[in-house]
């Protein structure tokens, strides 16, 4: 994937400048900044949510323009939103978890076994027929993390994905991410955290995106 001189403002105020960043298969890199900064906006921009006032996303060597691509590139890349609440929807985990499949046309055992496999991975068996609004924090931010493996995407982005969780829940988050084979996009304030999961850091700060040296 390949963001080329993105642009972007929120009316006359300016908050990308020309941001420019190459992501190779397999490679997780973490994105921190101060608060505004313009991250989940950039991250918004490589899913197709919000448009750049310049500048291309690139998906396999082919610009994303229509709404028709980035349906290609979400299916591709999953995101996990900062907070779990505007991703989970449905009455149970089981549920929550089966959407994505289901939409693209899983069905039966082919459905159920797809879950069972990710509520294991998670070690959230335990949750499968829990009402999802009643879970804890924490259990909600495995559950949409589970929610976008089911789909079984090529690659994630996680927007603070250790966001308002305790030491525990942290802890079990940064187990999954760094045992996950995929490309990842992380976007963090703990820099701790990002080195521990991320081969490259870039900063974004005043429009424009600094590699940190880790």
């Amino acid at each position: 994937m390949e963001l080329r001189d993105i642009e972007f403002s929120y009316g006359d105020r300016p908050i990308l400048k020309g941001i420019s960043l190459i992501l190779l298969k397999g490679e997780k890199i973490g994105l921190t900044g101060p608060v505004g900064a313009g991250k989940t906006t950039l991250a918004e921009i490589v899913m197709g949510f919000v448009k750049p006032t310049r500048g291309k996303v690139i998906f396999k060597g082919r610009e994303m323009v229509s709404e028709e691509d980035f349906h290609e590139l979400r299916r591709a890349i999953g995101y996990v939103f900062q907070d779990a609440d505007d991703q989970l929807f449905c009455p149970t985990v089981f549920e929550d978890i089966a959407f994505g499949p289901l939409n693209l046309g899983l069905r039966g055992r082919d459905l159920e076994d797809r879950v069972n496999a990710i509520l294991s991975l998670l070690n959230i068996s335990y949750l499968k027929d829990r009402v999802t609004y009643k879970l804890s924090g924490g259990e909600k931010r495995l559950v949409s993390i589970g929610a976008v493996l089911a789909m079984e995407p090529e690659g994630l982005i996680l927007d603070e994905p250790l966001n308002g969780l305790d030491e525990r829940f942290s802890a079990r988050v940064e187990e999954i991410i760094m045992g996950l084979n995929k490309t990842m996009i992380i976007i963090s304030h703990d820099l701790s955290f990002l080195r521990r999961v991320a081969r490259r850091i870039f900063k974004l700060e005043g429009g424009r995106l600094e590699e940190l040296h880790i």
